[in-house]
């Protein structure tokens, strides 16, 4: 059986990496294969989650290579090197170029803190979004999968997953349900059936 090469590309503590780790390390994604870590941040935690599974990682940092071209000149490098056919994007804050996308057209992933199309766009990451939540007063959120495009969390939905607002949430305490509830389960899942697609195990 093919298995399809996967890169997770991570800016912090890589939280979402380790779930999609510990996921395809259970057999979850039979189809693909987590061969590649990319931060775009030299003290991102996420590198040290690599080191101890010993996945191979390389950083291309935003402050050493502010110019976004050349950033990606190197990240299409290392990604071309190691036969990647699929992006994973875990926590990765750098927005990618229009042409980057384009290189890889359907085969970049990401997952959003929340039901898409609500509460996303520009400025739309991390606790900003639990926020945006809170403050709307709504009673359900989630998260969404999606191929990656130029128009930023606007790709085509691949899955989505509802996680109850409570009462007394915080920013913080809705994130943590929200990874646990919705990213950490619909994110690997999503992965597999990209996967099982490009591998030709599914029309």
């Amino acid at each position: 059986m093919k298995k399809i090469k996967i890169a997770v590309l991570c800016s912090g503590g890589g939280t979402n990496f380790q779930a999609i780790y510990n996921a395809w390390e259970a057999g979850l994604i039979p189809h693909g294969e987590i061969v590649f870590l990319l931060s775009d941040r030299a003290g991102a935690y996420a590198l040290s989650r690599a080191e101890r599974v010993e996945i191979p990682f390389v950083v291309v940092d935003r402050k050493e290579i502010p110019d976004r071209a050349e950033r990606e000149k190197k990240m299409i490098a290392a990604l071309e090197e190691r036969g990647i056919e699929l992006i994973v994007l875990a926590g990765f804050l750098s927005v990618l170029s229009p042409a980057f996308v384009e290189r890889y057209e359907n085969r970049i992933l990401n997952i959003h803190p929340a039901l898409l199309p609500s509460f996303g766009g520009e400025g739309f990451y991390g606790l900003h979004v639990h926020e945006a939540a809170l403050k709307a007063g709504v009673k359900v959120t989630g998260a969404t999968v999606h191929i990656v495009t130029a128009e930023c969390d606007g790709g085509p939905i691949l899955a989505q997953k509802a996680v109850e607002v409570r009462e007394r949430d915080t920013p913080e305490t809705l994130q943590k349900r929200v990874m646990r509830e919705a990213e950490w389960v619909i994110y690997p899942q999503a992965i597999e059936e990209v996967c099982q697609k490009l591998s030709g195990g599914r029309k």
